[in-house]
């Protein structure tokens, strides 16, 4: 069984939530664009039964993190989750932090609902909108202990590189949000681009780059589909961190 997205829509509307511009306004560029997908019946009844509890919808308004998490741990924001797979083993392994993961798919977005909701990852929360509203409305300054950015769209095209996520302004809105010795964590297959991220941080006053380049490894991070594509592709993995002084 299949339901589309407008039927789940009925039941829960805060998934109509991915624009990130009001009626009438400009749109945005944004860094992803939204594609049709159907649902099958699991990911329909993760949303029925987890949504009011892991999920969380966009409000103009700050996060109370001790208040949504029940704890005062460290808060971790994944963007672009994905599937989400490296999102639930990590939440596992490193349980001492909270995770909030931002994802506009809403395939990859009910799939590790249903995962955070039956395996009951307390310290998990998920939104479905636009990464650059939730971390202007909803986050605070000087709060995040780290984010990670897995595998963002690299947008190879010279016409398309305008829509990569990581650019400067974006880089110093990330920085504004991280705790001092915060950590931004990406990692892309896409050579051109790692370099352009190795720039744009290097270019963000309040960041360092610990390694003076490409980071190594980080072992608690899972390998995903998209980086098993781009080594089916014989494309080097290239890893950046960077922290906040």
């Amino acid at each position: 069984m299949q339901v589309t997205q407008e039927t789940i829509f009925q039941d829960i509307p805060e998934l109509q939530w991915v624009e990130s511009r009001s009626e009438g306004a400009r749109r945005a560029i944004k860094s992803y664009v939204l594609r049709g997908s159907y649902l099958k019946t699991f990911q329909v009844e993760a949303v029925r039964r987890y949504y009011a509890t892991y999920g969380i919808p966009f409000r103009q308004e700050l996060l109370d993190y001790s208040q949504v998490y029940g704890n005062d741990n460290p808060l971790v924001i994944e963007i672009g989750f994905g599937m989400g797979t490296a999102t639930s083993r990590i939440a596992k392994e490193r349980s001492q932090f909270n995770y909030l993961g931002l994802e506009v798919f809403l395939s990859g977005f009910t799939k590790l609902l249903d995962v955070v909701g039956r395996e009951q990852l307390d310290n998990v929360r998920l939104m479905r909108f636009d990464a650059v509203e939730v971390l202007r409305s909803m986050i605070p300054d000087n709060s995040v202990a780290g984010f990670h950015i897995f595998f963002p769209d690299p947008w190879p095209k010279k016409r398309q590189q305008k829509r990569r996520l990581i650019q400067e302004p974006f880089a110093s809105l990330l920085a504004s949000k991280l705790v001092k010795g915060g950590y931004i964590y990406c990692v892309t297959d896409w050579e051109e681009y790692a370099y352009q991220m190795l720039e744009v941080f290097k270019k963000t006053e309040t960041l360092v780059n610990p390694h003076d380049g490409f980071a190594p490894p980080v072992p608690w991070r899972d390998t995903t589909r998209f980086e098993e594509k781009g080594l089916a592709k014989a494309h080097p993995i290239n890893e950046v961190w960077v922290e906040k002084r």
